[in-house]
This record gives structure tokens, sequence and C-alpha cells, in this order.
């Protein structure tokens, strides 16, 4: 239960922050790359995690 529950939070998580870094993309590019990097991180780890 608790595995599941982390990973849907990650997974919320990457969500939430590629959303920031494509509201970001066309006023600050390097917040944007870096917001999307780390959703990438979080999606990694959901999918670690779930293993």
């Amino acid at each position: 239960m608790s595995s599941t529950f982390t990973v849907l939070l990650l997974l919320a998580l990457a969500g939430f922050l590629l959303g920031g870094a494509i509201t970001l993309w066309k006023s600050t590019r390097w917040m944007a790359v870096s917001l999307g990097v780390c959703a990438v991180l979080a999606g990694v780890g959901a999918f670690v995690w779930g293993q």
C-alpha cells in the first residue's frame, strides 16, 4: 500500500513539474529545462520504485 502511494506521489510530482516547465518555456528557458529534468527524474524514480 505504501509503495503504491509513493509511486502515485512521484508521478503526480512529475506531472506538476512538467506543467511548470511548459508554462515557463517562453519566459525563462533555463528554469524550464531544470524543471523538465526534475520531472524526468521523478518519473524514473516512480518507475524504479514500482519495480
